[in-house]
């Protein structure tokens, strides 16, 4: 086991933006890569959002991803007007990186030992196509809010 979540290895970087359409053409530009696809978040059907601890079935975002290693991603997050941590960080911070994010094998074991480390699980969720799931936690400590992904179908 390595640190609370059982793994050091970093998966993604989220930005928050205002126009993922705007934002996703100057990434490409600058890595020298295909646009990518805007993705939605999915269907509250199948996400089942939930923004500190209650359903937030309004809360949505249009992202765009790029693989940029092995392994590691960037993600754009453009959140609608609705709460969520999405919505609060533009809102309070404006554009900006939100997110740290680890790929964890258990996301049960590890949500209970984020906050067993003092951290606050603020939003979870499951991918729009279920084929995994995410947890953000607010992490005053680390200076960021950090997200576990765990893919079911590897």
């Amino acid at each position: 086991m390595s640190g609370v979540i059982g793994t050091k290895l970093v998966a993604q970087v989220g930005f928050i933006v205002k126009d993922v359409e705007e934002t996703k053409k100057k990434w490409a530009e600058f890595l020298g890569v295909d646009v990518p696809e805007t993705q939605p978040i999915g269907d509250y059907e199948v996400t089942g959002t939930q923004f500190q601890g209650e359903p937030a079935p309004n809360a949505y975002c249009w992202m765009a991803f790029f693989d940029v290693g092995p392994g590691l991603q960037l993600e754009l997050i453009q959140p609608n007007e609705e709460p969520s941590t999405w919505r609060n960080y533009l809102d309070e911070k404006g554009e900006g990186i939100h997110h740290v994010a680890f790929q964890v094998e258990d996301s049960k074991t590890a949500v209970v030992n984020m906050e067993a480390a003092g951290m606050t699980l603020v939003q979870r969720g499951v991918y729009g196509d279920g084929s995994g799931e995410y947890n953000y936690f607010d992490a005053p400590d680390l200076k960021c809010v950090v997200e576990l992904l765990e893919s079911y179908n590897k």
